[in-house]
């Protein structure tokens, strides 16, 4: 798991977890910001991308890495789910890595 943090809402302590949802690996191109939008705006009107838009505690927000392996990048999209969400999207996807 991500970072945690807690929170309560009528008396009730929520878990709300800032965990991957997504991820995407380019090249070496010249503008990765411009061509990565595509796939992101594909995500996120894709089933999964859309239970995540619906359901995430706040605007999930994306990260791009460099990536040692192939001197590309990777493009990361986190999301604040709470738990019982967390573990639906894990249910019906599973996670991003493929680690299950």
């Amino acid at each position: 798991m991500a970072s945690v943090r807690y929170t309560v809402e009528d008396d009730v302590v929520k878990t709300i977890h800032k965990v991957i949802v997504h991820r995407i690996r380019l090249g070496d191109v010249e503008d990765p910001d411009l061509y990565v939008a595509e796939p992101i705006w594909q995500w996120q009107n894709s089933d999964q991308g859309k239970f995540v838009m619906e359901n995430a505690v706040s605007q999930p927000e994306w990260h791009r890495y460099n990536s040692m392996f192939d001197f590309g990048l990777t493009y990361v999209i986190m999301a604040e789910l709470d738990s019982k969400k967390l573990a639906e999207f894990y249910l019906r996807w599973g996670k991003p890595d493929g680690s299950n």
